[in-house]
């Protein structure tokens, strides 16, 4: 999969980085950790700049992002109340629960959205909740686009100091990603195993 990523940068430029960003961010076939970590080793090499590196990324994760934004646009959080009646113990949520996070969105979704960003995963799933709760599209674009340029200048500063030795990156960063999921996936379990529905 290196030599693949290695292989499109090199063939592609930055229109190959802006491409794969786009992609990992739609349906996640290979982690920004190793795009821009490769993309910092192509600037260790001198065959990129750090600046129009962190553009082009940071505009595929953006671009990307928007995908999800849409589909929750056009979802919207109206057409979720039968599923959620019928499924809320599966969500662990009744359909106040879903009325209070939207109220929670509309008033500070944009440091949530920015928050996200730091997190493996969840950084591109936030982007549906958004877009249901009809959050502001500029509000979205900014806290997507500054979030997710720290995070790519991480990555990529990280993968130019460890040169070859980027894959050492994995090491933290891959049982970060794994414990974060785990812990989701627990808190769900156990909201499932004791979730009553609440009787208004």
């Amino acid at each position: 999969m290196t030599e693949f990523i290695l292989n499109l940068i090199a063939w592609g430029g930055y229109i190959g980085i802006f491409i794969l960003m786009t992609l990992e961010n739609v349906f996640p076939p290979i982690p920004s950790e190793v795009i821009m970590g490769l993309g910092g080793m192509a600037v260790a090499r001198g065959d990129m700049d750090m600046t129009p590196l962190l553009i082009v990324a940071t505009l595929g994760t953006t671009f990307g992002n928007m995908f999800w934004y849409g589909v929750g646009r056009w979802i919207g959080i109206a057409r979720l109340k039968p599923f959620v009646e019928r499924h809320g113990r599966w969500l662990t949520l009744t359909w106040d629960d879903v009325e209070k996070l939207n109220a929670f969105f509309h008033r500070h979704g944009g440091w949530v959205v920015f928050f996200f960003r730091f997190l493996p995963t969840f950084r591109t799933m936030i982007s549906l909740p958004a877009g249901m709760a009809k959050m502001g599209l500029p509000r979205f674009l900014l806290a997507t686009f500054v979030g997710s340029a720290i995070w790519n200048a991480v990555l990529a500063y990280a993968g130019l100091l460890l040169g070859s030795r980027f894959e050492e990156l994995q090491v933290y960063v891959g049982p970060v990603a794994v414990v974060t999921t785990a812990a989701v996936v627990l808190v769900w379990g156990y909201r499932v195993v004791t979730w009553k529905r609440r009787e208004r």
